[in-house]
């Protein structure tokens, strides 16, 4: 599922408009966004938690043509399913 077809299916089963749909699924990601970019830990009952992970910087290899690079260090977002998501999916 894509973020147009949850719009239509929020739109569709709650019975409002596509624009007010997409209005409550930007407003979530967007919400969602502005708190990983901060640094805050994100949960959502029932599906996981977001956050950042910090990597280190490392001296690593190209493998085409072997030559040692430096790999500096970056912020990832991570996502951690959470345990009703795994018993839901494992039923």
């Amino acid at each position: 599922m894509n973020k147009s077809e949850l719009i239509k299916t929020l739109a569709e089963e709650n019975s409002i408009s596509a624009d007010d749909a997409a209005l409550v699924v930007n407003t979530f990601f967007d919400s969602i966004r502005k708190a990983i970019i901060s640094e805050q830990r994100v949960e959502i009952r029932g599906l996981g938690s977001f956050k950042i992970k910090n990597y280190e910087g490392y001296s690593g290899r190209n493998p085409k043509t072997g030559e040692i690079v430096s790999v500096a260090p970056k912020k990832l977002p991570f996502f951690r399913a959470g345990k009703e998501l795994k018993e839901f999916i494992n039923s």
